[in-house]
């Protein structure tokens, strides 16, 4: 269990308003040269917010899955090698590994863009 001033900062922090978490953001930043990580390292909500305040972010990074490789498996073991610059025998282990994420992180523009080179293909995709 963590020790009591750990859990008095941690309920600090977790009741900070958005300015405040900026404020405190931009001062690590300039003071350590700490930087969140891409897309936040933290999500905060306006305190009595509750979860559905969370759930209004915009989802800015998506993850495409292949679920299946359908009837043209050397096809799509093409294209899976050209999106993700793996070795034939790389993005094959990947192809027959289904479900496997073939991008992860892209915006949703790349993640529309590889799911219809693979849909066309053969394949079935999912962006998450």
């Amino acid at each position: 269990m963590p020790d009591v001033d750990i859990n008095a900062l941690g309920d600090q922090i977790a009741n900070l308003t958005l300015k405040q978490a900026k404020e405190l953001s931009d001062y690590i930043k300039e003071k350590y040269g700490i930087e969140p990580a891409a897309g936040g390292a933290v999500m905060m909500a306006a305190p009595g917010a509750g979860p559905a305040a969370a759930a209004e972010v915009a989802q800015t990074e998506f993850d495409v899955v292949m679920t299946s490789f359908g009837d043209k498996k050397l096809d799509v073991v093409k294209i899976v090698k050209n999106l993700t610059g793996a070795s034939l025998m790389d993005a094959k282990k990947l192809v027959e590994g289904v479900p496997a994420k073939i991008k992860e992180k892209v915006s949703k523009e790349d993640a529309e863009k590889v799911k219809a080179e693979l849909a066309a293909a053969g394949a079935t995709v999912e962006i998450k």
